[in-house]
């Protein structure tokens, strides 16, 4: 079905714009009397789709507390580790240290030996945790939190993004499952920016599905402040808007299309003042992770190369075979896409795969599917045509994630 003419979904009554940014609307408070009458206000099928989240949470969370008995720090006194310390990972030391310090505390920055290239992190998810933390003592529960309520609205606007255009009573819920079971599915519970991004990118897609581009371009702004993915999903808004253009009013809120474009413009001009690079977060990718521009064909080499030239160490290498495997997938949904003629999801999608695909190696594609909506819902789609698409994900996908899990929170990740 195009995109110019979603369906409008069953539980959003006529006159009201029914975005997925709903249920967050009073996140503030986190008691147990709020959450009930939460839970009440939302419909049979966004509660369903919640309370698979939760289930999955718990999981996840289980898993967290085992493995920290399982992959001990300390062998000597034979003592786990704290209960957060399996979250603190990779990417989380970057965000902690710019939400503490900033981004050049003390006059530091790339010109000293030894340099963390933090600006390689956009700020929105390290400021938020800076905030969240005058409310929270500890710093990861803080991340956790902000996770945890930013992942339960992006479920559930992913469900409504399903029902919007799947005629199926159970759409969404079956979106909502495939992409909470996902094999990289841990990173939407760590202090990563995945689950924030998609907190505002899938309620402003929705929004701009029901044509309402002043909350679309105002979600979108804030989506460009936690990851570069925010100005593909500007460009796809774009794209959307020109597809479903008709009157004279409608182009008249042409200009909040240009809102999104404001926050990295910021960046750059914070980060130039203190460097003199307009481009420093880019170099400072370019530096800690080896992201300076490279053919597709080259990245793919080289990718190949690490995962079946026998360079890498085996943990390494089965990580560069799911990296190529990933991407494999990532353009059969691109071509599909534009097979269908869904041009917006096609443009965003088209776009992620090359900044994925350009680099001197193919890194944290994986992750990266995390944000590619259209290939929960395609799968959502399929899977209600074809009785035995379920049970073949669920039994490939259910271990994968189990194993990704417990690599990343035992700290044996290996990209």
């Amino acid at each position: 079905m195009s995109l110019s003419t979603p369906r409008r979904p069953r539980e959003c009554p006529p006159g009201r714009t029914g975005t997925a940014s709903e249920p967050s609307g009073d996140t503030p408070s986190a008691s147990p009397v709020f959450l009930v009458r939460l839970l009440h206000r939302l419909k049979p099928a966004d509660r369903e789709v919640l309370w698979l989240y939760l289930l999955t949470r718990l999981g996840i969370w289980t898993t967290a507390y085992c493995t920290r008995w399982l992959f001990l720090d300390d062998r000597q006194t034979r003592d786990p580790a704290s209960f957060f310390a399996p979250w603190q990972r990779w990417d989380w030391w970057h965000y902690l240290h710019i939400a503490q310090d900033g981004y050049f505390p003390d006059g530091t920055g790339p010109w000293i030996s030894g340099w963390d290239n933090r600006e390689a992190f956009f700020p929105g998810f390290p400021y938020l945790l800076r905030a969240v933390h005058a409310v929270v003592p500890s710093w990861p529960a803080a991340g956790a939190l902000i996770s945890f309520v930013a992942g339960g609205v992006a479920v559930l606007a992913l469900a409504r993004i399903a029902r919007l255009h799947l005629p199926q009573e159970n759409a969404g819920q079956r979106a909502a499952l495939f992409f909470l079971l996902s094999p990289c599915a841990v990173f939407l519970a760590a202090g990563y920016t995945e689950a924030l991004f998609l907190a505002l990118a899938l309620p402003a897609w929705l929004a701009a599905q029901r044509l309402n581009w002043p909350l679309a371009a105002a979600l979108t702004c804030l989506a460009t402040t936690v990851r570069v993915s925010g100005l593909f999903l500007a460009a796809a808004l774009a794209v959307h808007f020109v597809a479903t253009a008709r009157t004279a009013a409608h182009w008249r809120r042409l200009p909040w299309l240009a809102l999104p474009a404001l926050p990295p413009l910021l960046q750059s001009w914070y980060l130039h003042a203190h460097t003199g690079d307009w481009m420093a977060w880019k170099h400072a990718e370019e530096r800690g992770w080896y992201r300076e521009f490279h053919a597709p064909w080259e990245a793919w080499r080289n990718t190949w190369h690490a995962a079946f030239g026998h360079s890498q160490s085996t943990g390494y290498a089965l990580m560069s075979q799911a990296e190529l495997l990933t991407m494999l997938i990532g353009v059969g949904l691109l071509a599909l896409l534009v097979w269908r003629r869904r041009w917006p999801e096609a443009v965003y999608i088209a776009l992620t795969l090359w900044a994925l695909g350009t680099s001197y190696w193919y890194t944290s594609v994986p992750r990266a599917t995390l944000l590619w909506w259209p290939l929960w819902t395609g799968l959502a789609a399929w899977s209600l045509r074809c009785r035995h698409v379920k049970t073949a994900y669920l039994a490939v996908a259910a271990p994968l994630m189990t194993v990704v899990a417990v690599t990343f929170l035992s700290g044996r990740w290996a990209g």
